[in-house]
């Protein structure tokens, strides 16, 4: 499943559904946690029920409430018969939680798992956990809202919008975190929708880092996470030749190509790039 673009939609707006799935985001996500008022969550729930029913333009999650509250249980009873093709889990604190969302599911069987890995303190002790359970995940991301709030920091980040340094921790350790678990590393969303050159420069690090995609909170965003997350013909090129490189050269550990000196991980990286461009 390619993943370089997640949208976030409303659960009880169910006449976004069909816009954003057709905005060129590689999944949507039906939210019922923070963008669904108590009193409205029933109704966000039999909405999503029913949009599962029917034909799917693009991938479809369904962010369910945290697993310490009274509303996960229902969330899943109500997404799970109609086989979302994945859930989002937040604040999740590492493997223990996964187990914990599988249980929820009384038997019935749960798609992959996209957990948000940094929203409580005790949530960053347990990053590594998670490559304990890889294969129930098909993603990694991490938040920069909750975790503030939740140690009574002002703000998490500085005036030019890069993050503050124990957020920048808690984002570097979710990229290794995903990494270490073999699934993708999905970066969180860019709150400032009309400052579009900035949201390019941030995905722009984000790739450069080795994040593989990103969340989106408006459709105006798809567009420039998709093109930032595909590589570039360029790219594309360079990759080929690297990979040749080494087929013409079996048993070789270092290379000369174009001048330059390459060994075993640009190898890898050629492969990541060729991966990435589907």
């Amino acid at each position: 499943m390619k993943l370089r673009s997640l949208l976030f939609v409303p659960a009880d707006r169910p006449e976004r559904f069909a816009k954003a799935a057709a905005s060129g985001a590689d999944a949507i996500i039906l939210d019922l946690e923070d963008s669904v008022a108590p009193e409205r969550k029933p109704f966000g729930r039999d909405a999503i029920a029913e949009w599962l029913t029917g034909p799917r333009d693009c991938a479809t999650f369904v962010r369910v409430n945290p697993l310490d509250g009274d509303q996960a249980r229902a969330d899943l009873a109500a997404a799970l018969p109609a086989e979302p093709d994945g859930i989002m889990l937040p604040k999740a604190e590492g493997a223990a939680s996964i187990q914990a969302l599988i249980g929820l599911a009384d038997g019935v069987h749960v798609p992959p798992i996209l957990p948000i890995a940094t929203e409580t303190p005790s949530a960053i002790f347990e990053l590594g956990s998670f490559r304990q359970v890889g294969d129930r995940l098909v993603g990694l991301t991490w938040g920069a809202e909750d975790l503030p709030a939740a140690i009574g920091a002002s703000t998490s980040r500085e005036e030019d919008g890069r993050y503050t340094a124990p957020f920048e921790m808690a984002r570097s350790l979710t990229l290794f975190a995903a990494h270490a678990a073999g699934v993708p590393a999905i970066d969180t969303v860019f709150p400032r929708i009309e400052a579009m050159d900035d949201l390019k420069a941030y995905v722009g690090r984000a790739r450069r880092d080795g994040f593989t995609g990103m969340m989106a909170i408006h459709p105006v965003q798809v567009a420039a996470i998709n093109e930032g997350f595909t590589p570039s013909e360029a790219e594309v090129e360079r990759a080929r030749a690297v990979i040749d490189a080494f087929a013409a050269n079996p048993g070789a550990g270092v290379l000369k190509l174009d001048g330059k000196m390459i060994d075993r991980p640009h190898l890898v990286q050629a492969q990541r790039v060729l991966a990435a461009a589907g």
